[in-house]
């Protein structure tokens, strides 16, 4: 089974030296973010990647998004960020805003799947952002075989991934919920799946730039 170690308020360095520890192996953990409990694996290599992608049951053209622990490491992805969208990154980062920018030609293709684009979210949980300004970016998508509902517990996530991932930090039961908005920001903003930031709210930082969101229906 799993490794499973228990979040306390303030991060042991001993759990934050494990977490690496795994990260840097190759390993895949789950650990709680604000709603539910996510896998996560390191981008440094492929093989991890490809593990996280492979226990999710993913499609094959569906890349992969990042979590960040702050805007600093943003460099490390993007390509370029329009002007008007650091009023968003103001407003909701940290926060359950997924953002889609252009990105950078040499990354991952399991992370891009061949995309001009990579989605990647700074959340809101400070533990979550403490582990990943220790370990770098990490993978992030949720801890559940693809057309399951999330997992809220670690529990849960022990019963249906038991030997297959590494590791477990276990922060209690989670409160659920909508999963992060998804806002594409490569071109003209446009809102490609509603959380639990609203379109309103969106288009009001928008909108004192002089800047409409795109309908999302349109192509």
């Amino acid at each position: 089974m799993a490794k499973l170690l228990t979040v306390q308020s303030n991060l042991a360095p001993g759990l934050l030296e494990e977490v690496c520890l795994c990260t840097s192996q190759d390993g895949v953990l789950a650990m709680a973010t604000e709603s539910f409990y996510p896998l996560r694996a390191s981008l440094q290599t492929l093989s991890a990647i490809n593990r996280v992608a492979a226990l999710k049951g993913r499609s094959s053209n569906k890349p992969l998004l990042v979590l960040i622990g702050d805007r600093n490491q943003l460099d490390l992805f993007v390509e370029s960020i329009p002007s008007w969208a650091f009023s968003l990154l103001d407003q909701f980062w940290p926060g359950p805003l997924t953002c889609i920018f252009q990105c950078h030609r040499d990354l991952p293709k399991p992370i891009t799947m061949g995309n001009a684009t990579i989605g990647l979210r700074c959340p809101g949980h400070s533990q979550l952002r403490s582990i990943l300004n220790a370990t770098g970016p990490l993978t992030g998508t949720s801890a559940n075989r693809s057309g399951f509902s999330p997992l809220s517990t670690a529990t849960e996530v022990s019963d249906q991934f038991g030997e297959e991932i590494d590791l477990i930090l276990d922060g209690g039961p989670l409160p659920g919920g909508l999963p992060s908005t998804i806002l594409d920001l490569a071109k003209s903003p446009r809102i490609l799946r509603e959380g639990p930031i609203s379109t309103e709210e969106i288009q009001i930082v928008l909108g004192k730039q002089g800047i409409r969101m795109v309908d999302k229906a349109a192509g």
